[in-house]
């Protein structure tokens, strides 16, 4: 990257930019992707990391990027868990990657 370019997120989208836009949510804030996205590309469209670790050492950004490993977990909000290196994105799906709700029940 040169001095004075500015990126988003970690992922730039540099080809395939006609396709149809998809309008989900992510932790609350509303994020548009590309249909045939995973929730991966989108999320790191958007930003630097894919998610916090839920056993507290760090933010992840995924690892194999095809599903074999355990990095790349997200939520819904109705606390569903979903690879997001292998789950395409769906129109006003709802994510959770960071403070997951259930976890503050009693």
């Amino acid at each position: 990257m040169r001095a004075g370019d500015h990126q988003a997120g970690l992922f730039r989208r540099l080809a395939e930019t006609g396709r149809r836009p998809v309008r989900l949510w992510v932790d609350g804030n509303a994020i548009e992707a590309l249909e045939g996205d995973t929730l991966m590309v989108a999320i790191l469209t958007h930003g630097s990391q894919l998610r916090q670790s839920e056993f507290g050492d760090g933010a992840r950004a995924g690892f194999c990027l095809m599903g074999a490993c355990q990095d790349c977990w997200v939520w819904t909000e109705a606390g569903d868990r979903l690879r997001a290196c292998t789950t395409p994105v769906e129109e006003s799906l709802r994510i959770v990657t960071r403070e997951v709700p259930w976890r503050a029940l009693p």
